[in-house]
């Protein structure tokens, strides 16, 4: 169980580099895809890999198995990740509509494709790293980090009902920047 959390973390931040990247590749309006208040996350992908991962072991000799499997499940994660966020917390973090063969623009098949290769990556790849590390992380780490996930889900879940939007997780860009030596409003006479 402690692993799963770990692998839930892991492929949630994973995640968040893979859409952080991609929406830049694409110069996607918005660069920012962290789904967590503070924390860089995007549990679509934390689910979606723990589905994947699931009957792993069984389906590894086939990696054409693997693949369809990792379509169908990510594409699952998504679909419910995506009435979640809608009917629980009135936003919505992805909008497939503009692509052919949507449903409701939650899902579409380009991207069961892209889940498919990310599964097959992760089965591969990533996941035998990321199971000799877990075995590694004290048990006290993961008590800290089921805090601090809790916490800031919570809060996360709680900005985003009372808001509505996701622009509310941008809290950052709302900071003031800090006044730099040689700037023009430090230059008085």
């Amino acid at each position: 169980m402690e692993r799963l959390l770990w692998y839930f973390i892991l492929y949630s931040f994973l995640g968040f580099l893979v859409e952080v990247a991609f929406a830049r590749a694409v110069r996607a309006e918005k660069q920012d895809r962290k789904c967590f208040y503070f924390l860089p996350l995007c549990p679509v992908y934390g689910l979606g890999a723990l589905l994947i991962l699931a009957p792993a072991q069984q389906l590894y000799p086939y990696p054409i198995l693997v693949a369809v499997w990792s379509a169908l499940a990510a594409t699952g994660a998504e679909y419910v990740m995506s009435l979640f966020y809608e009917k629980a917390l009135g936003v919505s973090f992805w909008d497939y509509t503009q692509l052919p063969g949507n449903l409701r623009g939650r899902i579409c098949p380009l991207f069961s494709a892209f889940w498919s290769l990310l599964g097959l990556l992760s089965v591969y790849f990533i996941q035998p790293m990321a199971a000799a590390a877990a075995d590694q992380i004290p048990t006290l780490l993961l008590r800290a980090a089921t805090v601090v996930l809790l916490l800031d889900g919570g809060l996360t879940v709680f900005l985003l009902r009372k808001t509505g939007s996701t622009d509310v997780l941008c809290w950052y860009r709302r900071l003031p920047l800090p006044i730099l030596p040689n700037s023009k409003s430090n230059l008085k006479n």
